[in-house]
């Protein structure tokens, strides 16, 4: 199941009756509006082709000027990174091993040198390991 935010722009002078529209809308659910006429609303779908059937529903609703996507949630989606955390470990294996140099292990806690450091803090992040 997906669900998203969309935001429908208007003319203020149209918003009452585009209010009107997405409020019978069977596409989305009204949630709120401003008087320069943004309107907030959501729709559901098994995936992302029902999502934009129902994002081409409301963009043809009349004076509608736009209608774009904002955010979006895919129960699928976050199954699977909710999955990946929990098989992970949370403490870097460099930290459990005993037997590492110390001298070899990446530390980025210095925050008076984190200006001059950054192109090489950056190089560091392509190596996974925490070791030098």
């Amino acid at each position: 199941m997906n669900i998203s935010s969309i935001v429908v722009q208007t003319m203020p002078k149209f918003l009452d009756e585009v209010v009107e529209s997405l409020k019978n809308c069977e596409a989305c659910d009204y949630h709120l509006h401003d008087e320069k006429g943004r309107i907030i609303v959501t729709i559901e779908g098994e995936d992302v082709s029902e999502e934009l059937g129902k994002l081409k529903v409301i963009e043809a609703i009349p004076h509608v000027i736009a209608a774009d996507m904002q955010m979006a949630y895919s129960e699928d989606e976050l199954d699977a990174n909710i999955k990946v955390i929990n098989e992970s470990d949370a403490v870097p294996a460099v930290l459990n091993d005993a037997d590492v140099d110390i001298d070899r292990v990446v530390y980025h806690g210095d925050l008076k040198k984190k200006d001059g450091e950054l192109q090489e803090f950056a190089k560091d992040l392509s190596n996974p390991t925490g070791v030098k």
